[in-house]
């Protein structure tokens, strides 16, 4: 009996120990290729959102506890723009992360959607090309505060979106925040903290069914 437990546990050595070398093998083999996806992929949303450049630098924040990266992007030694990897907690569907880019006078030059899970055909139209949200904020002052018609301000949100188009200027807003620190100026009231903001205007009951993001 003791002989057949001793075996036993052996053999389940062997093994954990076989199984942990393997994750760690594969870990070691994925590792630098995800690495690389992501940084090609923030390369392309950094080509989408700001004008030529040939080289950037990056400087992380945290605004409202949630971590941002401006990147300063310049071309031959000047500065071309600022991108603002940006993100919000309170999409229909949770998080939301976009590059927002914006020229040196701190115009927005365009807005790319990382990420986003919300509601198909709804929620999702945000990474529409032309879709109104983006139409409400390009080319406008990064100092301004957006916000959609329905909370007073003047963006037309996604239809039957609500929700998600708060999500979206919120996120816009944050990075609004970002690049005035990063460039010395003054944040206007009520633009950082939008979060807990549009949380109070987002009540569960008015999210049931979906159709009423």
């Amino acid at each position: 009996m003791k002989s057949t437990l001793i075996n036993m546990v052996a053999v389940l050595f062997t093994i954990t120990l076989i199984a942990s070398a393997g994750v760690g093998a594969v870990n070691m083999i994925t590792v630098e290729p995800i690495a690389a996806a992501k940084a090609a992929a923030t390369e392309a949303a950094l080509g989408e959102v700001l004008p030529a450049f040939d080289k950037t630098e990056s400087e992380e924040l945290t605004i409202d506890e949630m971590p941002i990266v401006v990147y300063t992007a310049t071309n031959a030694g000047q500065t071309v723009g600022y991108a603002v990897e940006t993100m919000t907690k309170s999409g229909f569907s949770g998080v939301v992360k976009l590059m927002v880019g914006f020229l040196p006078d701190g115009t927005i030059n365009n807005v790319n959607v990382l990420q986003q899970a919300e509601t198909p055909g709804l929620g999702t139209k945000m990474c529409d090309e032309g879709n109104p949200l983006l139409a409400g904020v390009k080319g406008k002052e990064g100092t301004a505060t957006f916000r959609v018609k329905k909370d007073g301000g003047e963006v037309d949100a996604l239809t039957a979106a609500t929700i998600s188009s708060r999500a979206y200027l919120d996120a816009v807003n944050r990075a609004c925040v970002a690049m005035m620190n990063v460039t010395g100026q003054d944040a206007p009231d009520g633009v950082s903290g939008a979060t807990a903001e549009y949380a109070e205007q987002t009540e569960p009951e008015a999210q049931e069914g979906g159709q009423n993001e």
